[in-house]
C-alpha cells in the first residue's frame, strides 16, 4: 500500500534557543515524505514527559540529543516500517509500548513526539478530524484567537519581571488575519513607547519585550497605553491575557517575588493581586496563576474569578488526562492549555482535548519556549477547532511561521472559516 511507512529516520537540529532538538523524517512506500520538528520548553510542569538527552558535558553542555536520534533509528524504526501512516492511533499506541515507561523517560519524549506528528504531518488534519468526535465538519472550520507574547518576564526573560508573560488578545477582530494585524501594530507601538520609556526593545525566547520594568504591574498599563496608540479599544477589541507561571516563583507554602522586590504573598494575595489587576485592566485569561502543586488555591481562583475570566492549567495538567479529570472534578480551572511534547503523542493529546470538549472548557493550543519552523500547532488548532493558539510574539521566525501557516489556512477555507472570540463582551 502506498501509505505504508517505508522509512522512517532523525537527526539533531537546533531550537529557537540555540539548544539541540530532534527532527524526525517519515517516508512511504508510494514516495510521500513528511518531516516534524521537536519543540523543548524552558518553564516545565514536574509531571511533563521526559525528553531523552545525552547527559555528555563535551557536547552541547549534556543537551545532546544523539540517544533520541538512536531510539528513533534502531528501537522504533523498525517496529513501524510497513505500517500504514494512516493507523495513527496504533502507531502511537506502538510508541508507549516500545517505551514501557509512564513518563516516556526510555526512549524519552522528544523521540516518541517526534514520531507521532511525523507520521501524521503528510495528511491534512483537519481531514482526519472528520473521524474523530472533536469533529467540526458540519459547522465552519475555527481559526484560533491568537495569545501573543508580548512582554517577557520570568524563566523567558533575564529582567525585573516574576510573571512570565503578558499577551495580548486580538478577540474583538473579524477574522485571524486581522487579529494578526492588530496585534502587529499594537506590538510596534509597544516598541515605541519602550523606546521613549528609556526601556531596551531586545526581545526574550518567545519574542515579546524584556525590558527591566518597575514592577510587573507596568507591564499592564504599557500593554494598554499601546493598545491604544494603535488606535484599537481595550477589552472589546484587544485584551490582556497573563501567565505568571507561579511555579516558577513557589517558595515553600507560599510565592516569592524575587525579581521585581514585591517580596512574598500567599496563594490568597495572589489571588486578590489577580482580582484588583482584572478590575483596572482588561484581562480576559490567567493561566497559571498558582504552583502546580497548588490545587487548593486553584480552586480558590477559580471559585473567585471564574465567572468572569478564563483560570487555564498548564503546569497543574500538564496535558495529561489523568489530571485533567481531576482539574475537571475539583473545579481546579476552566480550560487547559495543550502541549504536545507534554504528554509526548498526537493520540494523547487529542484524548486531553476531548476531556476538555466534554466539560465544555476552553483549550489552548500552545508552542514551547524553545521552538522551531515546524508549524504542525497551527494546523493541529484548527483540526481540533481549538478557541485559543499561543505561538508567540508576532516577531522571530518560529513564531511567526505559525501565524503565516494560519493565514494560509484562513485564505484556503475561505467563506468556510470562522473567527469568533471565545470571551464575553467585557
Amino acid at each position: 500500500m502506498n501509505d505504508q511507512i517505508a522509512a522512517l529516520g532523525a537527526m539533531e537540529i537546533l531550537d529557537s534557543r540555540g539548544n539541540p532538538t530532534l527532527k524526525v523524517f517519515v517516508e512511504l512506500r508510494g514516495g510521500v515524505r513528511a518531516s516534524a520538528s521537536v519543540p523543548s520548553g524552558a518553564s516545565t510542569g514536574a509531571h511533563e514527559a521526559v525528553e531523552l538527552r545525552d547527559g555528555d558535558p563535551k557536547r552541547f553542555g549534556g543537551k545532546g540529543v544523539r540517544r533520541a536520534v538512536a531510539a528513533v533509528t534502531e528501537i522504533i524504526a523498525p517496529k513501524l516500517v510497513g505500517i500504514s501512516a494512516a493507523r495513527q492511533r496504533d502507531i502511537d499506541g506502538l510508541l508507549i509500548g516500545l517505551d514501557g515507561t509512564k513518563d516516556k523517560s526510555r526512549l524519552g519524549a522528544n523521540a516518541l513526539l517526534g514520531v507521532s506528528m511525523a507520521s501524521r504531518a503528510r495528511r491534512r488534519l483537519r481531514r482526519v478530524g472528520r473521524s474523530m468526535p472533536i469533529s467540526r465538519a458540519s459547522r465552519p472550520s475555527r481559526l484560533p484567537v491568537p495569545m501573543m507574547n508580548v512582554i517577557n518576564g520570568g524563566a523567558h526573560a533575564d529582567n525585573s519581571l516574576d510573571f512570565q508573560e503578558f499577551m495580548l488578545v486580538p478577540h474583538g477582530a473579524p477574522s485571524f488575519a486581522e487579529a494578526l494585524r492588530y496585534g502587529a501594530e499594537i506590538f510596534q507601538a509597544l516598541r515605541t513607547r519602550l523606546g521613549k520609556s528609556g526601556y531596551s526593545t531586545s526581545v526574550g525566547d518567545e519574542g515579546g519585550f524584556a525590558p527591566k520594568l518597575r514592577n510587573n504591574e507596568e507591564a499592564c498599563n504599557l500593554i494598554v497605553e499601546a493598545i491604544e496608540a494603535a488606535g484599537f479599544v481595550p477589552g472589546k477589541e484587544v485584551a490582556i491575557a497573563l501567565d505568571p507561571a507561579a511555579s516558577g516563583f513557589r517558595a515553600h507554602d507560599g510565592y516569592m517575588l524575587r525579581k521585581s522586590g514585591e517580596g512574598s504573598k500567599t496563594s490568597n494575595e495572589l489571588i486578590d493581586l489577580y482580582a484588583g489587576w482584572s478590575r483596572r485592566y482588561p484581562i480576559v485569561s490567567i493561566e497559571d496563576g498558582l504552583g502546580e502543586d497548588d490545587w487548593a488555591g486553584f480552586r480558590a481562583l477559580t471559585a473567585a474569578l471564574g465567572e468572569r475570566l478564563q483560570i487555564v492549567g498548564d503546569d497543574l495538567y500538564v496535558t495529561h488526562p489523568e489530571f485533567i479529570r481531576r482539574g475537571i472534578a475539583e473545579k481546579a480551572s476552566n480550560a487547559v492549555l495543550i502541549k504536545l511534547n507534554q504528554i509526548g503523542t498526537v493520540t494523547e493529546t487529542i484524548e486531553a482535548v476531548d476531556l476538555c470538549r466534554a466539560a465544555a472548557w476552553n483549550f489552548i493550543i500552545s508552542h514551547r519556549s524553545g521552538e522551531t519552523d515546524d508549524a504542525f500547532i497551527a494546523d493541529f488548532a484548527v483540526a481540533t477547532g481549538a478557541s485559543q493558539i499561543k505561538a508567540g510574539s508576532v516577531c522571530r521566525g518560529e513564531r511567526t511561521a505559525k501565524y503565516n501557516r494560519l493565514l494560509e489556512i484562513e485564505r484556503k477555507l475561505g467563506e468556510a472559516a470562522c473567527f469568533e472570540s471565545p470571551f464575553l463582551p467585557r
